[in-house]
């Protein structure tokens, strides 16, 4: 048994979901089950609704277009979705009235796109003669806490999944489940979402409960790359990465899963391949435990631009015990993370994200220290093996010191894979190249 998932730019409209469908059937022997995000932009649809129900106006056009439209090119008939829709609009007439969008309703609001997803792959699948059966995650006992927005799924799911879905595995259920990713409902049968990741979180905590053979996830990628193609052409495929290294590439900026996600798939060792949907024989990129042959001395660079830097210096608290205590305090106090982050006994340099508010933290630590912030800055990491990291900084270094490119941070993760340097926004794809060329050559 293995798990597919497919995001929404995957189902986005009828031509994606012949293809997705497709894939599905080429992988038929291999008794997937298969996790979808909602169609395209349906989500933001969706809340722009919320946003014009909570003003007193009811329109679902957008979303009601796109599905029917759909289902008419794909010549289905899915009286389940025609029900949700009018489910969607008692809903946004409910909103309408109250001229309030709570999270727990939001929660309930958002949940249609991916429901309606199913439902019409489903139907798609089987009028091609391919046995399929939709299910809401809660129909395989994707049960969560009730933070709604950012919920996490308890640990129960880890029976009831087997539960749900041994039947399948076993050959005695014929139709490939197509199952909602990112929702789940809590104990008294309130819908929740799953939070940031959460598509990518079901499938493998799908794949992990049910000892799949792999968890796919499907790109429009040959798997990881060794940076963004983008920004270096001559990016290539890395053929193997550990949970670990994954974990950091989704850190600090690369679009592969969820840090979270990796979680259960940890737990029981289940390997993820990242797989390319434009080109379904490469062999992609699969994520294990461990390397199975010599580990790489650099794996990949990846970056994140726009970040902002503060540096905080206090000669007075030279030997002082608590001082970083006081600083994370604070960041404590005002809900704001930190990237990365360099220390020495009297000064502490840190990014935080630039969307974060930092005026009350500013001036709380400005209390006890001198504060200096810096703008327009970005993070290049590099997946590396930082036992070398001696001959890594040597080249990396010496490369951009004959560009002329300085760096004005650099930090080496406790995780002893990564290797993350700061330098200034503009300079970003700059680096990124520099790197990529001094490191693969």
């Amino acid at each position: 048994m293995i798990v597919m998932k497919f995001g929404g730019s995957s189902v986005a409209n009828a031509e994606r979901i012949k293809h997705v469908a497709s894939i599905i059937q080429a992988y038929a022997e291999k008794r997937p089950a298969v996790v979808l995000s909602a169609m395209g932009d349906t989500t933001d649809h969706l809340l722009e609704a919320a946003d014009l129900a909570v003003q007193g106006k009811v329109d679902i056009e957008k979303v009601e277009k796109l599905h029917l439209d759909t289902a008419k090119e794909l010549d289905v008939d899915v009286p389940a979705i025609k029900e949700l829709l009018e489910e969607l609009k008692t809903l946004l007439t409910g909103i309408s009235m109250l001229h309030e969008l709570t999270r727990r309703t939001r929660d309930y609001l958002v949940s249609f796109g991916e429901r309606m997803s199913v439902r019409m792959m489903a139907a798609y699948l089987q009028k091609q003669g391919t046995s399929a059966k939709f299910y809401d995650a809660w129909d395989i006992g994707m049960v969560s806490d009730s933070n709604y927005m950012s919920a996490e799924l308890l640990d129960e799911v880890w029976e009831n999944i087997p539960k749900a879905l041994n039947d399948y595995k076993n050959g005695k259920q014929k139709e490939i489940p197509i199952v909602t990713g990112f929702i789940a409902k809590d104990k008294n049968g309130i819908i929740t979402t799953l939070g940031r990741g959460g598509s990518d979180l079901s499938a493998t905590m799908i794949g992990a409960a049910m000892r799949a053979d792999e968890i796919q996830t499907w790109k429009d990628v040959d798997g990881i790359l060794t940076t963004d193609p983008r920004v270096v052409k001559e990016a290539r495929p890395v053929p193997e990465v550990t949970y670990e290294e994954a974990q950091e590439l989704a850190m600090f900026g690369s679009q592969v899963l969820h840090p979270r996600s990796m979680i259960p798939c940890r737990k029981t060792g289940t390997p993820v391949r990242v797989k390319n949907s434009y080109n379904i024989k490469s062999e992609g990129s699969v994520i294990v435990e461990k390397h199975s042959g010599a580990t790489p001395r650099v794996t990949a660079i990846t970056s994140v631009k726009d970040v902002t830097l503060i540096d905080i210096q206090s000669s007075g608290m030279f030997g002082a015990a608590g001082f970083l205590a006081h600083i994370f305090n604070q960041f404590l106090k005002w809900n704001i993370s930190i990237d990365v982050i360099a220390t020495s006994e009297v000064s502490v340099s840190l990014t935080v994200n630039t969307k974060a508010k930092l005026d009350g933290l500013i001036e709380d630590l400005e209390r006890v220290a001198d504060v200096t912030v810096k703008t327009s800055k970005s993070i290049v990491t590099l997946i590396c093996d930082a036992s070398h990291s001696s001959s890594i900084l040597s080249d990396a270094f010496s490369a951009l010191n004959k560009e002329g490119i300085n760096v004005q941070m650099i930090s080496q993760g406790a995780s002893k894979v990564n290797i993350s340097m700061l330098v200034d926004s503009e300079q970003t794809n700059k680096v990124v190249q520099v790197l990529h060329s001094a490191l693969f050559g």
